[in-house]
């Protein structure tokens, strides 16, 4: 469900309805916890860049006054759009709200909104494990839903030692335009959340896809008489 946000009148700050920055918010229909925030300015450039928990959002002022916000479990920004995950007990009546209000209040101290020398010390030393993570909300939340428009899928195998490796299925497997996807796509992505990782391997058996990018050999055996003679 998607709705235009309106933002509280408080003491702080009496005249915050009155700037021109609009919010719409909309829950995800296939993870309720999940809700993305489309803000009519940019909050930061590139991305996305996610914050797992408090502690890795030291020092970038919009995500602490995010999860400073009671129910706030994840954060994911990208240019104008904040996608936030909410712990499951908690419910989206007056946090929605309440998320609004600390993005317009951000925006308008004029100071960014993720400060970059914070995010690139919070992704040092994450191991295989935490960096999987990471890569698996980038694919839940952002990725996935885009390629799904297609019929394809990229899963997780597993991290190791500065390698993701990845695999395709759907409309994705065997697709001449797959490593266009992976490659000017996806791995931009991946570099921006998880610059630790260095290669990303494709490990999907195109070959086995419907539309492979080799076609399968036709045995003499098999071909059809009419062929062999010509007709």
């Amino acid at each position: 469900m998607s709705e235009a946000l309106t933002v509280d009148r408080t003491a702080e700050n009496p005249t915050l309805v009155e700037q021109p920055i609009r919010i719409r918010a909309e829950t995800s229909l296939a993870d309720p916890d999940t809700c993305k925030f489309t803000v009519s300015r940019s909050l930061h450039p590139g991305g996305p860049f996610f914050f797992r928990n408090k502690e890795r959002a030291a020092g970038s002022p919009l995500v602490e006054r995010l999860f400073a916000l009671s129910g706030v479990a994840n954060v994911l920004i990208a240019e104008n759009v904040v996608t936030i995950g909410k712990e499951s007990g908690a419910s989206w009546a007056g946090l929605k709200a309440a998320i609004g209000t600390a993005i317009r209040t951000q925006l308008l101290t004029g100071v960014p909104a993720i400060l970059e020398m914070a995010t690139c010390a919070s992704t040092q030393g994450r191991s295989d494990a935490e960096l999987g993570v990471v890569v698996q909300q980038l694919l839940d939340k952002e990725v996935n839903r885009s390629i799904a428009n297609h019929g394809g899928k990229i899963s997780l195998v597993e991290v190791r030692e500065g390698k993701l490796f990845i695999s395709m299925s759907g409309g994705c497997q065997g697709c001449s335009s797959s490593q266009v996807t992976l490659r000017q796509g996806f791995e931009v992505m991946v570099k921006r959340v998880a610059p630790e990782i260095e290669e990303i391997v494709d490990a999907t058996d195109h070959a086995a896809g419907k539309k492979p990018f080799y076609p399968r050999a036709v045995s003499p055996r098999n071909k059809d008489p009419h062929d062999r003679q010509g007709n």
